[in-house]
């Protein structure tokens, strides 16, 4: 549904719209190209966020925030970078630990009771459903005559 609408932005793009999409999912079909694709960016973008993250952590804790005034502020400081980065390092073991443990012993505590109704292939599911957080796009979509 998602990539339905992305697809549907795209292309409504003056003169670049068609390349665009071509140019991300490789056609309006979903075919090998177009599966390959989504699945290398929904498994990469997590790690690259990830990685990001760290390093963003480990350059605040190395260089602290930044001071409006220009002053030099670090003449008294203690350098306390590998305590919270042991700290935060130790909270992500943590809170990964309790998250295995919760997907190891109660796997279905935080599944969705959907996923355990019965297909019917006459009535659209009910999480297929119009999001409030499309409605911009929907609204973008609607003023484009071609893409009614």
């Amino acid at each position: 549904w998602g990539a339905t609408v992305i697809t549907n932005l795209l292309s409504a793009a003056p003169y670049i719209g068609f390349d665009l999409v071509q140019w991300i999912w490789g056609g309006f079909s979903v075919d090998n190209a177009t599966l390959t694709r989504f699945f290398t960016f929904h498994f990469i973008l997590p790690f690259i966020i990830a990685a990001l993250s760290m390093i963003h952590l480990l350059f605040l804790h190395q260089t602290g925030s930044s001071n409006p005034t220009g002053l030099n502020s670090n003449l008294d400081k203690v350098s306390f970078h590998p305590y919270f980065s042991f700290k935060d390092l130790f909270g992500f073991v943590i809170l990964l630990g309790a998250l295995a443990a919760l997907s190891t012993f109660s796997p279905n505590l935080l599944g969705d009771p959907d996923n355990f109704t019965p297909a019917n292939p006459l009535v659209t599911p009910p999480h297929i459903k119009p999001e409030w957080y499309f409605l911009f796009a929907y609204a973008i979509l609607r003023s484009i005559p071609n893409k009614l």
